[in-house]
């Protein structure tokens, strides 16, 4: 059952009272008005050392997409960093559903007594809470990537629905947005004319994929980072470490 539902905490008169009253609507009414308690609840990964290095190795093939386009080089670094900011969630995202990256996901272990007496007082105090993703969120990044592996692309389908997503002329505060606005029409009129031998019964193809693909946008970064990556790099923030992953400069060869 629900143990924290609000719904429950009420006496039993009043609950045997309002199960009485709603006999005769029973039947009319959808099944989702009933305790939705357990779709709060919170999750992690039932799995997280594996599901965490396959993310990461995700995360890490997004930076070095962005890094190896020279379009995206070209670009002032304040327009990098905007577009890394806005797009790295939509981006990652693809790439889980290129690399076939599957996960399933449990109910948050509650304290045990003896870790709420050792956290009870100044420390709880000094530590601030990690916030959990909830099984509703989860359901509905789940649904999400089902949707697209539905799709079922092709990696030159990828790739250009990337750039389409990289190249977002609408993020506030971009210098050469004319420019990252001509970029992502070329990505867009390339995904149109790959599209065209690959499906050519599928009109409505092209406008699937890019419906779909607004729907990654909707995805919280926080929720991204708490599920995939807060287990391995804990309090730190992301951004800072996506941005350095950017910066980065590969190492030079080593002299024999």
């Amino acid at each position: 059952g629900c143990r924290r539902c609000q719904c429950r905490s009420e006496d039993k008169q009043t609950a045997i009272l309002y199960t009485l009253l709603s006999q005769k609507n029973l039947a009319c009414r959808p099944a989702r008005q009933r305790c939705l308690c357990h779709q709060r609840r919170t999750v992690c990964l039932r799995t997280p050392h594996l599901t965490c290095q396959a993310a990461s190795n995700v995360l890490g093939k997004t930076i070095s997409f962005m890094k190896n386009l020279p379009s995206f080089r070209l670009l002032p670094r304040e327009d990098q960093l905007l577009l890394l900011e806005s797009s790295w969630v939509p981006l990652f995202l693809l790439g889980l559903v290129q690399e076939m990256v599957t996960f399933e996901v449990m109910e948050t272990p509650a304290p045990s007594m003896l870790k709420k007496i050792l956290l009870n007082g100044q420390s709880q105090q000094q530590e601030p809470e990690q916030t959990q993703p909830t099984l509703v969120a989860v359901q509905q990044l789940q649904c999400c990537l089902n949707s697209f592996w539905s799709l079922d692309l092709s990696p030159k389908e990828y790739a250009y629905l990337k750039g389409a997503i990289l190249f977002n002329p609408d993020v506030p505060g971009l210098r050469a947005s004319l420019y990252i606005e001509s970029l992502q029409q070329e990505a867009q009129r390339a995904l149109q004319e790959v599209l065209q031998p690959l499906h050519p019964e599928d009109q409505s193809r092209f406008a699937r994929i890019l419906l779909i693909s607004s729907r990654l946008k909707s995805i919280p970064p926080a929720l991204i980072t708490d599920l995939f990556f807060r287990p391995v790099i804990g309090s730190a923030d992301i951004m800072e470490l996506i941005t350095a992953m950017l910066c980065e400069r590969p190492s030079a060869p080593v002299a024999h």
